[in-house]
């Protein structure tokens, strides 16, 4: 019999075996020997543990046998009994799985103390975690392929060091969006389209280690009395968490990754977000000094369109950023970062974005600009628009611009303030100039659909004009991608007057109307 075993690893072409099978029988082999042969078997002894467990499994056999022998018309399967032995067909063990564990628990008795040592950096952790990685698996003597074992190192450093399954997305630069439903199912976004990955989580233990990695980092938690938080990473990306009780399903994360590389103006425009002209007038619009407001929905690239505005402050200027979690990318030098704090385990500590933003105007700020307003932060917002706090920027969510100065009205009244509407309305007309509508369309691109100047008040309504509107009048092409750009209606913006008192120079034909397209508003 022993030589049928060659016979049969020579039938599977040798590499072409299986990683569990391999890693399986390097198992059997490190057991140890049996008893050589023609030596007759070994002495048992009631002491060796081998002999113990063997002895519980035919404990219960025996039983099963009596039961059938005292009862010939009992139908009773030995395989059903809960002790008997199962068919080793029917216990599937994932060796690979196995030496992960293996590995990971031999790393962490290794370089313990040197995880939370302050003094090294992450690069410097990584690196020595793979060396000593790689000295572990050699001492495990598997049969693993140059391939298998850069697998085995890469996935273990990133279950101890990094974010697990979630790693390697991270790393992707394709991927815009990570979406965790529960453990074993995990979305990404690429190029706009949502497809299912074939990645996983292999618990939900493991799944919250790493919700609870990424929330300890920026001074958050999360348990069963907060179950649900907004954090981010290292890189400034978006995260969401929550966990049961309040997610039924399993534990879900949401990662809304952010370029590690700023976009810059020129990145938008090859992108199609926006076109030459509409860069041109932002530019003169940002160091004229105009409130500026980015309207659109959820993933529309807001904060984006608000880093590449905020590119164009001079860099002379005192820049103030308020933020629920860090995500803008300020590339001036000049620049003071806040970020709300959310309460305690005792409910207190609490420091929201009003507070921030009134604390701001102390700050002698030549510039003050808002991650977000959703809340009461909206009339202070407002006020320091028009108390000499010019060139201030922020976004909201809306689906235009019509609909972000109702929202905006909404936001205010959030404040507790028992103020009349037309207040309200003259609050906004007076401090808002310029709303840049930025929208996701359905071929999952992302442009500019509306440049919006606020010009003022008749009777109850905020009157706006469009400066540009997007031109869907130019179709798709063959694969379902919008021809149309952002052009210009013909009529030219009442601020430019204010350009020229600044000495701010546009180009005359900017506001030119197009001789063949009809934008639709």
């Amino acid at each position: 019999m022993a030589g049928l075993v060659p016979a049969k690893a020579a039938q599977k072409g040798g590499s072409s075996v299986k990683l569990s099978e391999r890693l399986h029988d390097a198992e059997e082999k490190s057991a140890g020997p049996g008893p050589a042969l023609g030596q007759g078997p070994k002495p048992l002894s009631t002491t060796n543990p081998t002999f113990a467990q063997a002895a519980q499994q035919v404990k219960p056999n025996l039983q099963v046998k009596a039961t059938v022998a005292a009862n010939p018309h009992t139908s009773v399967k030995l395989a059903d009994h809960p002790d008997a032995p199962r068919p080793k067909a029917q216990q599937p063990v994932d060796a690979f799985a196995a030496l992960k564990r293996r590995a990971a628990t031999a790393l962490f008795e290794r370089l313990g103390a040197r995880f939370n040592d302050s003094t090294l950096s992450e690069q410097e952790l990584r690196t020595a975690a793979r060396e000593e990685l790689t000295r572990i698996i050699d001492s495990e003597q598997v049969p693993l392929s140059p391939e298998e074992r850069s697998r085995l190192v890469a996935d273990v450093a990133d279950d101890v060091l990094g974010y697990g399954p979630l790693q390697r997305l991270l790393d992707d630069p394709e991927v815009t969006e990570i979406m965790v439903n529960r453990m074993d199912q995990i979305y990404v976004e690429r190029r706009g389209k949502l497809t299912l990955t074939d990645s996983g989580f292999s618990s939900e233990d493991h799944l919250r280690r790493v919700i609870e990695r990424i929330v300890s980092k920026v001074g958050r938690r999360i348990d069963e009395s907060s179950p649900l938080v907004d954090a981010r990473l290292e890189d400034g990306s978006r995260v969401n968490a929550v966990i049961p009780p309040l997610a039924v399903g399993g534990s879900s994360l949401t990662i809304r990754k952010f370029s590690k590389v700023p976009l810059t103006i020129r990145n938008l425009i090859d992108f199609g977000t926006l076109t030459p002209e509409i860069a041109e007038l932002l530019n003169a619009c940002v160091k004229a000094k105009l409130n500026i407001i980015v309207s659109g929905g959820t993933g529309t690239g807001k904060t984006t369109l608000l880093n590449v505005l905020s590119s164009f402050i001079p860099e002379d200027n005192r820049i103030v950023t308020i933020e629920d979690a860090v995500e803008l990318q300020i590339q001036q030098q000049h620049v003071v970062r806040l970020e709300s704090r959310p309460p305690n385990t005792e409910g207190k500590g609490e420091v929201t974005i009003r507070e921030l933003l009134r604390n701001s105007l102390r700050m002698r700020p030549d510039r003050i600009v808002v991650g977000e307003v959703r809340g009461g932060e909206s009339l202070d917002m407002l006020q320091a628009m028009n108390t000499g706090h010019d060139g201030s920027l922020s976004t909201v969510h809306s689906n235009s611009p019509r609909d972000a100065v109702a929202r905006l009205e909404t936001l205010v009244l959030m404040a507790g303030m028992d103020l009349p509407l037309r207040a309200i309305r003259e609050q906004i007309a007076s401090a808002v100039n310029l709303i840049i509508q930025i929208s996701r369309l359905r071929d999952g691109t992302r442009r500019i659909t509306h440049v919006t100047e606020v010009q003022g008040m008749e009777g109850d309504i905020v009157t706006l004009q469009d400066a540009f509107v997007f031109d869907y009048s130019a179709g798709v092409d063959a694969h379902g991608m919008f021809l149309g750009r952002p052009v210009s209606t013909g009529i030219r913006p009442r601020f430019i007057d204010r350009f020229t008192d600044l000495g701010i120079h546009v180009s005359p034909e900017l506001f030119a109307a197009p001789l063949t397209s009809t934008p639709r508003t």
